[in-house]
């Protein structure tokens, strides 16, 4: 067999074999999420967290250096060279695939959380409503608690450095049921490639080959918290989003600092103003007027700045990550991340039930 062959063909092993894996959540919970992963994720940290930069970005901005090396140098007869060109793509894919599955991407395939906490993910309209005026509740009342005036912003007095470090308390007051998801050796930073995140339409993300939670700096920053939390909450093990959003909102929100648990409540209820709006067009109106001046003020300036990043680029990857969610075991794609309204309203009858 030519030597070229081979990555491709192990691509195509990899790909049956993870897909197969995937049928049996059970095998890769006790195997790979809490077996093989925490290892790897213990290494990776220990490697990189102290170190006060990215390492993952610098090693994308290398990656992309030498793709578009690789580019230019083959920009000749590209097409007429398909067979061999696609072979070399084919083979790089092959390594990527394996580094990326091998070092984080089967936790996607995990036991999902609902079934591990017994919560339902489905809720009504009516419990959307009552739960929506709880949030709008605890979020204005946090809001006033800041400022003293229900009319201002919310404005976080913290560095990025400084955010990163009170995170990690938060974790540490995860309730009994959820200590799985305990945060050991902080390895967060603020990602160099900000800018581009804006325009792609991302406010942080886990980089799987470093371990290194990144978040995007240029945000607003009284969001900053809550995704702090979030990108922590996969490097904990968990893949789908929704999950993310569920665990680091609960981290937020048990966190004694009240700008972490203001990011946390202004963030869930803007979901779910969001999915009053996906039930009915203009759902949603009634429950804007409740909250206080600040808060929307907040809110505006959330949608302001990705307003400002939005362009075809973003579209562009809103598209390719919500079709990669989908091939990875989430099936709502982006809308995935509204999703952890249901795990909270689930979440939260069983601990009222439990007491």
């Amino acid at each position: 067999m030519n030597r070229k062959h081979i990555l491709p063909l192990l691509l195509l092993l990899q790909i049956v074999i993870v897909k197969t894996l995937a049928l049996f959540p059970e095998f890769i919970e006790k195997w790979y999420s809490k077996g093989l992963y925490p290892k790897i994720a213990f290494v990776s940290r220990k490697l990189f967290g102290w170190i006060p930069f990215s390492i993952g970005d610098i090693v994308y901005f290398i990656l992309i250096f030498f793709l578009l090396q690789w580019i230019w140098k083959h920009r000749k007869g590209f097409f007429k060279n398909w067979k061999a060109n696609g072979l070399s793509i084919l083979s790089w894919f092959s390594v990527f695939y394996f580094c990326f599955n091998f070092l984080w991407g089967m936790n996607y395939y995990r036991v999902p959380l609902n079934e591990k906490l017994a919560i339902r993910k489905e809720y009504t309209l009516v419990q959307l409503e009552i739960f929506t005026e709880k949030m709008i509740a605890k979020t204005n009342d946090l809001q006033e608690q800041i400022t003293g005036n229900n009319s201002l912003a919310v404005k976080i007095p913290y560095t990025e450095k400084e955010i990163f470090n009170l995170a990690l308390k938060g974790y540490q007051n995860l309730p009994e049921n959820l200590q799985e998801f305990q945060y050991k050796n902080k390895s967060i930073k603020a990602s160099l490639l900000s800018y581009p995140l804006s325009y792609m339409g991302f406010g942080g993300y886990l980089n799987p080959f470093t371990n290194e939670a990144q978040v995007n700096i240029l945000k607003p920053k009284y969001n900053c918290p809550m995704t702090t939390c979030h990108e922590m909450a996969h490097q904990t093990g968990i893949g789908s989003e929704s999950e993310c959003n569920f665990i680091g909102f609960i981290a937020a929100i048990k966190n004694e600092d009240i700008y972490f648990q203001y990011s946390a409540y202004n963030f869930i209820t803007r979901y779910c103003l969001g999915n009053l709006e996906k039930i009915e067009e203009g759902k949603s109106k009634p429950y804007l007027d409740k909250l206080n001046k600040g808060v929307l003020k907040n809110f505006d300036e959330n949608e302001a700045f990705w307003n400002y990043y939005h362009t075809p680029i973003n579209t562009f990857f809103e598209y390719f990550y919500d079709n990669f969610l989908k091939l990875n075991q989430q099936k709502d794609g982006l809308e995935s991340y509204s999703k952890f309204v249901g795990l909270m309203i689930g979440y939260e009858e069983v601990v009222i039930s439990g007491e």
